[in-house]
């Protein structure tokens, strides 16, 4: 159900470019994004930070579309949501005993503190990629085809990141109940 929330702009702006051009797409992300963060706001009494960065993001980039009416501008944004996330991965590296990725999913897995670091590193690689390829797209392709990247190829890259992160844990955690078990039958 959050990333149902967490992409519901998305959403409404795909539908919305579908049926009422670029334009106006922008402004109903607008909308849409500062609804989603007074939702949250009141449902759960605090503020979520990336909530909070796409609403800037939406306002200055979707603003300056609507104002000099170029969607040159809007197309930019899901880049910086890509790239100020890649920093947030690696300064938590940087400035923190444990990195985000560690932070985000320590309770239901249990790793050496070089798998967490790798993992942190693979995702903030992924989101400067994919921040490239989102502008890759935007210059080389139609605005149509980079709506359906935004929604479709954005989702699906992450889902396939996700698969390949969830194999490559999958062998660690192998690796790693094969040496409880021999410890365990020389004892």
């Amino acid at each position: 159900m959050k990333l149902f929330f967490d992409f519901f702009p998305i959403f409404i702006f795909f539908i919305s470019y579908k049926l009422f051009g670029i334009y106006y797409a922008t402004a109903i992300a607008m909308a849409t994004s500062l609804a989603q963060v007074i939702f949250y706001r009141v449902k759960h009494q605090r503020y979520e930070k990336m909530h909070l960065i796409s609403l800037g993001l939406i306002f200055i980039l979707g603003g300056a579309t609507l104002f000099f009416h170029n969607p040159w501008f809007i197309k930019w944004k899901p880049t910086g949501i890509y790239w100020l996330t890649s920093l947030v991965f690696l300064g938590s590296s940087l400035v923190s005993s444990k990195p985000l990725i560690q932070r985000m999913m320590d309770g239901n897995i249990n790793l050496p503190k070089k798998i967490w670091y790798r993992l942190n590193y693979a995702w903030a690689l992924f989101f400067v990629v994919m921040g490239g390829v989102n502008l890759y797209v935007a210059y080389y392709y139609s605005t149509d085809v980079w709506v359906n990247f935004k929604l479709f190829g954005g989702a699906g890259f992450t889902l396939i990141f996700v698969f390949m992160q969830a194999i490559y844990l999958t062998r660690h955690l192998i690796e790693k109940d094969i040496e409880r078990q021999a410890s365990s039958d020389s004892r």
